[in-house]
């Protein structure tokens, strides 16, 4: 694990992701001036800019398990009081909020049950956006497949992803998937991170720069068969 934070220390984003993706989403809602928001999951806090840019006056409660990450968002926004970062397990969310949003990290939980255990959390007329990995086609090469079989074994295609959302009790508000610039935001750090860290590095941190460097590889060579999903989603 320490390897793995090496790799990821202060990285701007730890998963596919662009500013206009957040806009986008914000833009399917009629979100009140003050909107409460909260970033489940945040990581590095790669989407707080966005989700301010996209409704300024909103407050964002950024949450996070991890230490490292929560500091590092904390660092970055201790000048904005719109901003409030927590070190909280995203599952038991307490608060309640206009917007839940969820860039990547509903996987842990599982769409099914995220979706469940938020409904508590979301204001009237409030809704959830997240972005999770699926299948865009059923011509899938072996080597997305072995992949996809290690990182996400329950990852479905979109029907699929839409089948968990009705069956949480949601109705779908606004799809999209994320473009090539999302995922290059994410993949282009990371890459200038890995050449840097390859002088010196043991074996144990290289079987971790191996890793990543074959997670991007296998995106850029098979990237029609398989992304994110962004989905807006309100209860039914």
């Amino acid at each position: 694990m320490d390897d793995f934070f090496k790799l990821h220390r202060d990285l701007p984003r730890e998963g596919p992701g662009e500013p206009a993706d957040v806009a986008w989403a914000v833009a399917q809602l009629s979100l009140p001036h003050r909107a409460r928001i909260v970033d489940a999951g945040c990581g590095s806090g790669g989407d707080i800019a966005a989700l301010l840019a996209a409704a300024p006056q909103a407050h964002v409660t950024a949450l996070d398990q991890v230490p490292h990450f929560v500091a590092q968002v904390r660092e970055a926004w201790k000048d904005d009081d719109r901003v409030t970062v927590l070190k909280a397990d995203m599952a038991t969310i307490a608060n309640r909020y206009e917007l839940i949003w969820c860039a990547g990290a509903v996987y842990f939980m599982g769409v099914e049950t995220a979706l469940r255990a938020w409904r508590k959390a979301l204001l009237p007329q409030g809704a959830i956006a997240f972005s999770q990995a699926c299948w865009f086609t059923q011509d899938r090469s072996e080597a997305a497949q072995t992949f996809w079989a290690r990182e996400n074994p329950q990852m479905t295609d979109e029907a699929g992803v839409n089948a968990q959302i009705a069956a949480a009790g949601y109705k779908v508000i606004g799809q999209r998937r994320l473009g090539d610039a999302a995922w290059e935001a994410y993949y282009t750090p990371l890459d200038a991170r890995i050449a840097m860290l390859r002088a010196g590095a043991d074996a144990a941190l290289n079987a971790v720069l191996d890793e990543a460097e074959a997670e991007a590889a296998c995106w850029r060579a098979h990237r029609d068969e398989f992304g994110y999903l962004l989905s807006v989603v309100a209860p039914q």
